[in-house]
């Protein structure tokens, strides 16, 4: 695949399923066709879900004033993240136990970033092991999400093996002393299908399986609450970086004070990430915290985000206001449903088709090019023609 072109990529249309045009038209197939529980497990938010919704809604109120009348016969999307080149700045964002969407779950996800050329992050609490992803994905980006648990040990072995299996980096979720109240999951007292396993935990003597059983509501929470370490602080990423050679970022950054906080600590980015909205409901959505956040860091670590990306002009957006990357993850989930690994390389072609037609509609030539000129909201410039409340009123 090729980063510099005349004209944008075209999505792969071999797949038997019903064609699939935008990301959307994934999550409807997903709706039609995984099993209840698996649906609402990965669709679900917490609480009233205003978060979740807002992720989403809040890139509506971004718009992009193109620049006309210069030469985009070559536009080249490619980008870099931690070092490492990638062929347009999406990555896979990690969500847990994929293989309730695709038998192959993680290594399908993989593989498909692999061959659309972008980064993979595994989840700590998936259904395909650190040694499955590196064996199935070879020579892969691939990234490791962290959780720190309360028996420490069990989180030194995980970042060993992830060194051992040629992770690039530790992705640590820093807003996760315990897991939001998911009521969908609540409802259906959520626990992991009988033939899958919390494939991480199956070469340690560890409470891998706790998760397949519910006692009272979701057995996920109750497995989150027995086991995360609820006391974590700044210490605990300043300790986690004395074990580990690989680069750290955290993930869950919302607040400027924060982002100055990480830059202290000396990790190598953050991403500003609310957690899908499956975390604290009412937080901003993550498009609406990036700008402050880029400000803070003066370029001294990568910022990436995730949250509410589904198209190539949300991708757009996300980079002209100054992030390195944006991660997807309900997306490939839905595309696994679809169709395991070629759907997920589907879906990341039609991102990567979206994003060179709107850098090129918009005018740039090459990432480089994006930046906060191209974006304007509703209260931050009166040149977006948008209606006032006193303009309004006059009509």
């Amino acid at each position: 695949m090729s980063s510099s072109s005349s004209s944008p990529p075209l999505a792969n249309s071999s797949s038997s399923q019903v064609p699939m045009v935008c990301l959307s038209d994934f999550e409807t197939f997903a709706v039609r066709h995984l099993p209840k529980m698996a649906l609402d497990y990965y669709r679900s938010g917490a609480d009233e879900e205003i978060t979740l919704t807002e992720n989403r809604r809040a890139f509506n109120r971004y718009f992009v004033i193109p620049r006309i009348l210069r030469d985009v016969s070559k536009v080249d999307i490619s980008s870099s993240i931690l070092g490492r080149r990638i062929a347009f700045p999406v990555c896979i964002a990690p969500t847990a136990m994929q293989r309730m969407a695709h038998p192959d779950g993680e290594v399908a996800s993989a593989r498909g970033a692999k061959s659309a050329g972008v980064g993979f992050t595994l989840s700590t609490i998936a259904t395909s092991s650190i040694e499955e992803i590196a064996s199935g994905a070879g020579t892969s980006l691939r990234f490791f999400q962290l959780y720190i648990y309360k028996d420490r040990s069990v989180t030194v072995r995980l970042i060993r093996r992830a060194e051992a299996s040629g992770f690039s980096a530790v992705f640590l979720t820093v807003d996760t002393p315990f897991f939001g109240k998911r009521r969908a999951d609540s409802r259906n007292r959520f626990k992991l299908p009988p033939h899958l396993r919390m494939a991480n935990f199956d070469r340690i003597d560890f409470k891998g399986s706790g998760v397949n059983q519910s006692k009272t509501e979701s057995g996920l929470n109750e497995y989150a609450a027995s086991l995360f370490e609820t006391s974590i602080t700044w210490k605990d990423v300043e300790w986690l970086k004395t074990i580990t050679k690989l680069p750290v970022v955290l993930k869950g950054i919302l607040s400027r004070e924060d982002a100055l906080m990480a830059v202290e600590c000396g990790v190598a980015g953050v991403v500003v990430s609310n957690h899908g909205g499956r975390q604290l409901d009412s937080v901003p959505a993550t498009i609406d915290c990036l700008r402050d956040i880029v400000s803070a860091v003066d370029d001294r670590v990568e910022v990436y985000l995730d949250g509410g990306v589904r198209t190539g002009t949300d991708v757009l957006k996300a980079i002209a206001l100054g992030a390195k990357a944006v991660f997807v993850g309900r997306p490939v989930l839905y595309a696994l449903a679809y169709d395991g690994q070629n759907g997920v390389e589907q879906m990341l072609k039609i991102l990567e088709e979206e994003f060179f037609r709107a850098m090129s509609l918009a005018g740039c030539r090459s990432v480089a090019e994006l930046n906060p000129s191209l974006i304007r909201t509703n209260s931050s410039s009166s040149s977006s023609s948008l209606l006032t409340s006193s303009t309004a009123s006059k009509l």
